[in-house]
């Protein structure tokens, strides 16, 4: 049986790029301003202005962060009035921080007054166009999480009723643990009960499931939740508490009810770590494609050569979300009738052409799948896509095997880095390399994919690999 890993550090007030991208703007807005009115005075920046903006951009930082500045709660009015909080709270520290080191008589009083009071000018106006759209991207992406709540009892409506007050969440209804159970609340309809779970969420097209069932219909969240594994919805446990003293409580909040995330990506809690992975994969892609350019060129006349048929092999496999994609690689076997059993290449396996067992051998055969990368259809990390026999096949053998598609797939992963590569010729092979896929998935970051590209090398002398 797997067990999934946990997620380390979950960051519960992680600034997001919404807040990055406008503080950056603001500070060098406020740069280029100083800059400008020194110049004007002097002709030119000195070293204690230059130092000055140093101190801004590294102070600015703290400072904004306690102000709670741009904020995506904030309307226009309030969210100007945290700005000014905080540029008044980063001045103060820099009037500070010249008193302690006795530096005031290096700056011009006239040119500190006017940055100051245009500097606030310049963040306002900024701040506008903004927040403009920083509103309309999280509108796009409130488009896209439409949900629903599995319960029909108190909490569950308490639940509806909030997350209809934020605002935040576009929720469809409600499904009722209960056979033909009708609505209490008009504004939150019943879609259907439980006994048509993955119907409902697959008419719908939810994306997020909200499990708020009472105490006593508790033992059955279980089946529930694995049921819900092999779908692609963000599963969220809302459980009814009630007045039970909670001591050292690790879980997250929704409308200030209690929340316990039991499945969701970091692309789900996060969504610009989406935009950094594509940004980073489609990258190094096109990179690596003009590199290796001579090496595509060197494979597709060897395997021309090898054997009669296409250079390029299309396999429909698994994509994100259990989307079906066409995974190209360079044909590394004799071209043959196609059993739908599936049969993994093993050692000495008469299908494979000499030509193609060095590709193979070599991972050479993968390199065709960084033009998937620059399609969006894949990731330079993820887990390996399995053709969609497999995962017919192991999807009812392996405990959340299905969950490993809640991202895109990779050329690479956690699992071929650490020696799961190669034939899986048991089921406990392949339960293995899951669970290493579901930890890549707990504890994603840009450093990780970045290390285990790195490590990536080393795994191709793998002799598991036919």
């Amino acid at each position: 049986m797997i067990t999934i890993a946990k997620r380390n550090n979950p960051a519960a007030n992680r600034h997001g790029l919404t807040f990055w991208v406008q503080w950056f703007c603001a500070v060098s807005l406020v740069s280029i301003l100083l800059c400008y009115l020194v110049i004007e005075q002097f002709g030119t920046v000195s070293s204690q202005y230059r130092m000055l903006i140093a101190l801004t951009i590294f102070a600015s930082v703290p400072a904004y962060m306690l102000a709670h500045v741009y904020h995506k709660r904030h309307g226009y009015l309030a969210g100007v009035g945290h700005l000014l909080m905080g540029w008044v709270t980063l001045l103060t520290c820099l009037f500070m921080i010249a008193v302690i080191s006795r530096s005031t008589q290096l700056f011009a009083t006239s040119i500190l007054l006017k940055w100051a009071a245009l500097g606030f000018l310049v963040q306002a106006l900024a701040y506008i166009p903004m927040r403009y759209f920083a509103n309309l991207h999280s509108r796009k992406l409130r488009v896209g999480r439409t949900s629903a709540i599995l319960g029909s009892g108190p909490n569950a409506y308490d639940l509806a009723k909030r997350l209809k007050a934020s605002g935040r969440v576009p929720l469809l209804g409600m499904i009722s643990s209960q056979p033909n159970a009708d609505s209490i609340d008009r504004r939150f309809p019943v879609l259907g009960d439980v006994s048509n779970l993955r119907h409902e969420i697959e008419r719908n097209k939810i994306k997020r499931v909200y499990i708020a069932l009472s105490l006593n219909e508790v033992p059955s969240i279980e089946a529930l939740y694995l049921s819900l594994l092999g779908l692609s919805v963000d599963v969220v446990w809302v459980p009814d508490f009630g007045g039970m003293p909670l001591l050292n409580r690790s879980i997250s909040e929704i409308e200030q009810l209690p929340a316990i995330y039991l499945n969701e990506t970091p692309f789900s809690s996060y969504p610009a770590a989406v935009f950094s992975k594509e940004l980073m994969d489609r990258t190094l892609a096109l990179l690596a494609i003009l590199v290796l350019s001579p090496i595509f060129v060197a494979a597709a006349i060897a395997v021309k050569r090898s054997s009669p048929g296409p250079v390029l092999f299309l396999q429909p496999r698994h994509g994100w979300n259990g989307e079906v994609i066409h995974v190209m690689k360079f044909r590394s076997m004799r071209m043959h009738e196609d059993d739908h059993v599936v049969k993994q290449a093993t050692r000495e396996d008469p299908r494979v052409t000499p030509a193609g067992r060095f590709l193979r051998r070599t991972s050479i055969d993968e390199l065709p799948q960084l033009f998937n990368v620059l399609r969006g259809e894949m990731s330079l990390v993820g887990p390996r896509p399995h053709a969609v026999t497999h995962n017919d096949y192991y999807s009812d053998k392996i405990l959340a095997y299905m969950a490993r598609h809640r991202i895109k797939p990779g050329i690479t992963g956690l699992a071929q880095v650490n020696g799961h590569r190669g034939e899986t010729e048991t089921i406990e092979k392949m339960q293995q390399r899951v669970e290493q896929d579901l930890a890549y998935i707990n504890n994603w970051s840009l450093w990780l994919d970045i290390k285990i590209l790195l490590r990536t090398p080393l795994a191709l002398f793998s002799r598991n690999v036919y």
